[in-house]
């Protein structure tokens, strides 16, 4: 198999990422105006879901997700989408790596045990000192 093929099928490389580039069937690479159609037709669906996830991210809902869904759908066109989301894997990889390290989990557990210790000693002063009282027993 060749590295045109694997461009074309997107299989991984070597390296063990898949080639970049459209992955458009290849009737539709063929010609060039029909691939410049699907090519706006996968932005203008790419733009959409990318929209909703930024609405969501006020908004109840996975925001998040909903963007990189979209920028999921980019990258079976664009290589700057594919360029972007290995970018990102790799990161989000970092991460889970660094959050895994039994020195880094260690360290937030201690300070999570330090934080609802203080956050208990604060409300325990508080009730001491004001009670509790219910919104609707509240004199005016």
């Amino acid at each position: 198999m060749n590295a045109e093929s694997d461009e074309q099928s997107g299989e991984p490389t070597a390296d063990g990422e898949a080639e970049l580039g459209s992955r458009a069937p290849a009737f539709i690479k063929a010609r060039r105006s029909l691939h410049l159609s699907w090519q706006v037709g996968v932005f203008i669906v790419g733009l959409a879901v990318v929209g909703g996830g930024i609405v969501m991210l006020p908004l109840p809902g996975p925001g998040w997700l909903v963007i990189f869904g979209g920028m999921a759908i980019w990258a079976t066109e664009f290589v700057w989408a594919q360029l972007v989301l290995r970018w990102t894997k790799r990161k989000v990889t970092e991460a889970a790596q660094r959050a895994l390290d039994p020195k880094v989990r260690r360290r937030n557990i201690i300070l999570t045990t330090i934080g609802m210790v203080i956050i208990a000693v604060l409300v325990g002063i508080y009730l001491w000192k004001y009670g509790f009282v219910m919104p609707w027993k509240i004199d005016r």
